[in-house]
């Protein structure tokens, strides 16, 4: 093994990197499920999104900042009554937060992500069949390769003194393929950074144990979001002032010691099956079997302004998972329609509700609000098709999860009311509802997780949950045939729905 990390990072420092610690507030309340849209009894809106103390292991390998938190997946599984032996579905899987859960409860689970760096890091924090031991040591191995390769360039990976290459000095430094580069937010990444990331992506290719490879570069992906890029979330993706230089080896390394830390706990539930496939939701009759799922948690994306992608650009590209516009066009593709950035020209998931009245209403008022408002962008065109695109989407993907559904399974998709497009409220949670009543689910009810603060109004907006179950028989019509006469009222004339706010 080399000597170790110069001027502040020695070998002693990496044998005794640990997570950094941290207090959340205590869990407090409870969800209930009823048969009306409010909730009598929730947790503190503070509260809602935490990850608490006991849930870090796993779930802090790698997680969105819009995640939502376990503590909700526990709550609903309980409510539905799951037990072992049964299997859980998420069709919108993200960073894994149902399957972690169910498996931590011993209950087998099936996931669905169509974003590759979501699907890959599901996947990863599943497998806790690594010797923890086995993993750091291979780990330290790389690093030290890793290591020697930048001392020999006259680099050190630390930046606390300040001791780097001149700023000038830039031409030995590895970039990215220029397609590649152009994939990236701007300043997403500073060149010294960079260039040590795929030094130490070199290093692990060169290393690559199969038993450790995919665990090492989630805790990579890790690592390039929270120290050593220049991005920030709040809740949007966005990039803070450029760093010059910042520490690889350290983070990677104290992310590969919580991994293993937490792993000395998790392989001894390693045995409950868990599987992750890269698929659209839109379309799982491929490879999930008819009548096999017991229950659904899920969030899907809402409809709004953010791409998605955008959130896991610069660890997709690093990784190798987009490498042009083409693999992000094929990404994009694969994902329900929310935003105006991910609609195509033979877009037609719209054609799912075009006998949704409320739904076609809130489009109108949409296109008649970038009229009065005089915007004529592109986007801004699109803002009342990618309303119906969503809501199409949606409504394909329920009417396909009914075949893989057991009769009496119970499902809970958390949704966010949303005045993104001109501030023309549209209340998601029950507009959904609607669309899966008219596919023949059961409404048990919809429930408040949260509310948030909305950017352009300043309100504050419902996140919620809508709790169906599937009696086992279809015998609905047209989605939106038979829209509710409660919903028409509520979505109608000059109300929020359909009026800006």
């Amino acid at each position: 093994m080399a000597d170790g990390i110069e001027t502040g990072t020695s070998k002693a420092d990496l044998n005794s990197v640990r997570r950094p610690a941290a207090t959340y507030p205590a869990a407090t309340g409870d969800l209930t499920l009823t048969g009306s849209p409010k909730t009598p009894r929730r947790r503190a809106n503070s509260e809602n999104n935490k990850l608490q103390p006991r849930d870090r292991p796993a779930h802090e390998w790698y997680r969105f900042v819009l995640s939502f938190p376990p503590h909700l997946v526990r709550d609903y599984l309980r409510r539905f009554g799951i037990k072992v032996g049964q299997c859980v579905l998420d069709p919108f899987c993200g960073t894994g937060t149902t399957l972690v859960e169910c498996k931590k409860a011993g209950i087998s689970s099936v996931g669905i992500e169509a974003n590759q760096m979501a699907w890959f890091a599901s996947q990863v924090k599943v497998d806790w069949s690594p010797d923890p031991d086995a993993l750091v040591e291979h780990a330290l191995r790389v690093a030290d390769e890793a290591l020697a390769e930048l001392k020999a360039q006259g680099i050190r990976d630390d930046v606390c003194l300040h001791l780097r290459i001149d700023d000038g000095d830039t031409n030995h430094l590895r970039t990215l393929a220029p397609e590649e580069a152009r994939l990236l937010l701007t300043n997403s990444i500073s060149p010294l950074p960079l260039h040590k990331t795929l030094v130490l992506l070199d290093s692990l290719r060169r290393r690559r144990d199969q038993r450790f490879d995919a665990h090492e570069r989630l805790a990579l992906a890790k690592a390039l979001v929270q120290s050593i890029s220049n991005l920030e979330f709040g809740p949007e993706v966005g990039v803070s002032p450029a760093k010059a230089d910042a520490a690889v080896l350290v983070p990677w390394l104290q992310a590969i010691r919580a991994m293993a830390d937490d792993l000395r706990a998790l392989g001894r539930m390693d045995d409950c099956p868990s599987f992750v496939y890269h698929a659209d939701a839109r379309e799982m009759l491929r490879f999930i079997r008819p009548k096999s799922i017991d229950a659904v948690i899920t969030s899907p994306p809402y409809p709004n302004e953010k791409d998605y992608t955008r959130t896991t650009r610069l660890e997709s590209v690093l990784l190798g998972f987009i490498r042009d516009k083409r693999d992000l066009r094929a990404l994009k593709r694969g994902l329900v329609r929310s935003n105006t950035r991910g609609v195509y020209k033979n877009d037609d998931d719209d054609q799912w509700i075009a006998n949704h009245p409320v739904i076609q209403q809130i489009a109108e008022a949409i296109e008649a609000r970038r009229i009065e408002l005089g915007k004529t962008s592109g986007f801004e065109r699109l803002y009342g098709k990618v309303t119906k695109l969503y809501f199409g989407g949606m409504a394909r993907h329920l009417e396909n999860l009914r075949t893989v559904l057991r009769p009496g399974a119970h499902l809970a998709y958390v949704v966010g009311d949303q005045a993104s497009y001109l501030r023309v409220m549209i209340r998601t949670g029950q507009l959904l509802a609607d669309i899966a009543q008219s596919l023949g689910y059961e409404l048990i009810g919809i429930d408040l997780f949260r509310t948030r603060l909305a950017t352009a109004t300043k309100e504050q907006l419902r996140e919620e949950v809508v709790v169906l179950r599937w009696p086992g028989t279809t015998g609905a019509g047209q989605v939106g045939s038979r829209s509710s006469p409660k919903l028409r009222q509520v979505c109608s004339g000059s109300t929020k729905c359909l009026q800006p706010e």
